[in-house]
């Protein structure tokens, strides 16, 4: 009795995120305690650039940073 194997090619499959606003332009930096209060809740949160939103994503290594933000951060670590 003889068997033999295929290789079935799995297609690529890409997410369709729908529109730009799924994706945000740049990440903030948020005070911590604020962060999960707001994927909890809804509530907003201030950005230390001063922009508000509901926090609905999680920033991933590499993501880019909003250069205001940064500014302001790195002011307030050479305290």
């Amino acid at each position: 009795m003889s068997t033999s194997t295929q290789t079935i090619e799995r297609p690529e499959i890409r997410e369709d995120l729908g529109n730009d606003q799924d994706v945000p332009k740049f990440f903030h930096y948020v005070k911590k305690d604020q962060i999960v209060d707001s994927a909890v809740s809804g509530k907003m949160v201030v950005a230390l650039c001063g922009e508000t939103f509901p926090v609905t994503k999680q920033a991933k290594p590499g993501s880019p940073v909003c250069p205001d933000c940064e500014r302001v951060y790195r002011g307030l670590r050479k305290k």
